[in-house]
């Protein structure tokens, strides 16, 4: 099995290891890295639960291969607090109860933070056209949606 050294910025940290080159990003972040908030809902990039943050893209991160993070800056949910402050979207997720059994909620604060960073107002439609690629089977994405615009309206006072 061929073995490929990668280095990486993720969450701001630099990190080295090495993957076989079949395994995808989400493989190596929880396999090689142990950082298992990405989660995997399908591994076929149609439940956008292991959407990260790749060179300030949302990516599935079952479709990316790892070795394609060689020099690359990835952002998980793991590095969207600040030591024991919360995100402000994560925040809100908590707020409205916008989460159930978390399977799609770091794929969804990963998505909206894109979203948020593109978009600092965004209407309620293209919130939901925002996270459309990003599926939950728990709620019914208002509670969702309303965390995401109140978070967008926080962050915009800040």
């Amino acid at each position: 099995m061929t073995r490929h050294f990668v280095t990486a910025n993720i969450n701001g940290d630099d990190v080295e290891f090495t993957c076989r080159t079949e395994q995808t990003v989400l493989d190596v972040l929880r396999s090689e890295l142990r950082m298992t908030g990405t989660k995997n809902g399908c591994s076929t990039g149609d439940c956008g639960a292991c959407t990260v943050i790749f060179n300030g893209r949302a990516v599935n991160a079952c479709l990316v291969l790892g070795v394609e993070m060689n020099g690359a800056r990835i952002d998980t949910i793991e590095g969207m607090a600040k030591g024991e402050k919360l995100h402000p979207l994560q925040q809100k997720f908590l707020d409205h109860a916008a989460l159930q059994c978390g399977i799609c909620t770091p794929g969804i604060l990963n998505m909206a933070k894109v979203l948020l960073e593109n978009n600092p107002d965004p209407t309620e439609s293209e919130v939901r056209f925002g996270l459309a690629g990003n599926l939950c089977r728990c709620t019914g994405y208002d509670k969702i949606v309303r965390a995401v615009l109140d978070a967008a309206a926080e962050m915009r006072e800040n």
